[in-house]
């Protein structure tokens, strides 16, 4: 036996601090994985996107064409639609084309103006874009209208993220 006595105080004491430890580790356990959880998922970032265009349909003139997506921000999911102008150039390469206006993020609109016909343009200030998105030098625009990578899937367009593209 040991020579050291537990009183009643101290045995009430270490019961107690060791119950409420638990208890305090059974209620944070839960936050804390609800607040860590959706920085350990795998997001599946990068992934290309189905549009409802064929792409047998795509011609020379530029289409637009709105496809959507659900996005998860941490908890929450929403639904996104987003807009690309879309056509096939001289090689019969496709384009896909960002409608947001490198000047202040207006929507640009393709033929819209009657004094600059076959352009892309911007509403907001009078911007201009040519057919491939090379923002018309004397206008706001300081930079080309951003592209979407592509992939064609089972006969329809596949759209990526936008990126930027270099050019003045």
């Amino acid at each position: 036996m040991s020579k050291h006595r537990v009183s009643r105080r101290q045995f009430l004491n270490y019961t107690l601090t060791g119950v409420g430890g638990f208890m305090a580790a059974g209620m944070l356990m839960p936050m804390v994985r609800f607040a860590v959880d959706p920085v350990l998922k795998a997001s599946a970032g990068g992934d290309f996107i189905a549009t409802p265009q064929k792409v047998a349909d795509i011609t020379n003139e530029p289409t637009r064409v709105d496809f959507t997506f659900e996005q998860q921000d941490a908890w929450y999911t929403s639904e996104v639609t987003n807009t690309a102008w879309v056509y096939k150039d001289e090689n019969g390469e496709i384009v896909a084309l960002s409608p947001i206006c490198k000047h202040l993020g207006c929507v640009v609109d393709w033929n819209k103006d009657k004094t600059n016909p076959d352009h892309f343009f911007c509403p907001c200030h009078n911007g201009l874009y040519t057919k491939d998105g090379t923002n018309v030098p004397g206008t706001p625009p300081i930079a080309p209208l951003d592209v979407y990578p592509f992939e064609e899937r089972d006969g329809y367009l596949y759209l990526g993220k936008a990126k930027p593209r270099g050019g003045a």
